[in-house]
């Protein structure tokens, strides 16, 4: 009987480059972009209101955050619930189909 020989590759090393290039494309425009930070719901305040200065919203937001850093961790908190639940989803399908 002829032995079928099973050849893994070694992944380790281009997963070194993976992460080496995540790090890269994060930490580049922190160091090469100058300037502030805003976000797109500022921009876009700036903007309508100089296109139609007597434009007023719809809605008003239900809650006010107390700063920006608060806003930053509900947003990051929001990103990482959102990623968490696409990973588990990602994993059970990947756990059913083996």
């Amino acid at each position: 009987m002829i032995e079928k020989q099973i050849i893994k590759p070694n992944n380790a090393q281009g997963n070194w480059w993976l992460i080496l290039s995540v790090i890269v494309l994060t930490v580049s425009p922190l160091i090469f972009v100058k300037g502030d930070f805003e976000g797109a719901d500022g921009q876009a305040e700036e903007l309508i209101t100089e296109i139609q200065p007597d434009y007023e919203p719809w809605v008003q937001p239900i809650i006010e955050p107390a700063s920006g850093e608060v806003e930053s961790l509900l947003f990051a908190s929001q990103a990482a619930l959102g990623a968490g639940v696409i990973g588990y989803v990602i994993g059970l399908y990947k756990g059913r189909k083996n």
